[in-house]
């Protein structure tokens, strides 16, 4: 039996792909070798699946999430925009634990970088900055922050220097609007592509607190909205997909 958020949840991803399919366009590229061999029904719904990918984050994950965590948290946001002024002092400690991860000469520990950072969070000018925006931001019943950066399974191993930056600027945003705030930023991974083993990419490791700032599958739905809410999501897009498979079928006959 459906419980009231899986029915919510399964309602907000058949609304997410119906809005997706009223503003498709499909490309109109000339593929003779693969329209014959393939089927343009076929490959007009590779080219939707490849379109759907590059924004499931902000038009799935994202709105999902939200639901998840209505009833967890007290501030449950996407995209949201974080504070806009780093001190000097702050940006030169942000540095200074860039430059030891990549030349490992410091092990990750996101509790240490956080407070290495509060210590300075204020300490010299404040510099407006303009960062990149929080895919989910979470505040809890006690104040706390959880800033989610949601990721691809398989992030690109040359931008994670570029991540644990973004994770550490929106760290000394924060305090430098409220010392005190106790705040966690966290990479959100939203499943596990090489299920049913471990997730593999532990490169990762070098750069990345792997207990406190990366979230895999699991691990990150729970955490939004709590216990078993990864399961109830799978749940969910099945429900969905059984549900919008004759209207799916129906679009792409059009192709054939």
């Amino acid at each position: 039996m459906q419980s009231q958020r899986q029915t919510m949840i399964k309602e907000r991803l058949i609304e997410c792909i119906q809005t997706k399919f009223r503003t498709y366009t499909p490309e109109t590229n000339y593929m003779p070798f693969h329209h014959r061999l393939i089927g343009k029904d076929r490959m007009a719904l590779f080219s939707f699946i490849q379109s759907l990918n590059t924004t499931f984050g902000v038009s799935i994950y994202e709105p999902v999430a939200l639901e998840l965590a209505r009833n967890r948290f007290r501030v449950a946001e996407t995209q949201v925009k974080p504070a806009g002024t780093i001190s000097t002092e702050a940006h030169r400690q942000i540095q200074t634990i860039i430059n030891g991860l990549v030349s490992t000469t410091r092990e990750p520990d996101r509790t240490v970088e956080t407070e290495e950072i509060r210590a300075v969070c204020q300490v010299g000018e404040l510099n407006s900055v303009k960062l990149t925006r929080v895919d989910i931001w979470l505040e809890n019943h006690e104040g706390e922050l959880f800033l989610i950066d949601l990721k691809t399974v398989k992030p690109n191993v040359k931008g994670f220097e570029s991540y644990k930056r973004t994770l550490l600027e929106w760290t000394a945003a924060e305090l430098a609007r409220n010392p005190d705030a106790v705040i966690k930023t966290i990479i959100g991974i939203p499943y596990n592509p090489y299920e049913p083993g471990p997730y593999r990419r532990w490169t990762m490791r070098g750069m990345f607190d792997m207990q406190n700032e990366i979230l895999v599958a699991a691990e990150l739905w729970d955490f939004i909205g709590g216990e078993g809410s990864y399961a109830e999501l799978l749940a969910a897009f099945e429900l969905a997909g059984v549900e919008l498979r004759p209207e799916i079928d129906n679009y792409f006959e059009q192709f054939k």
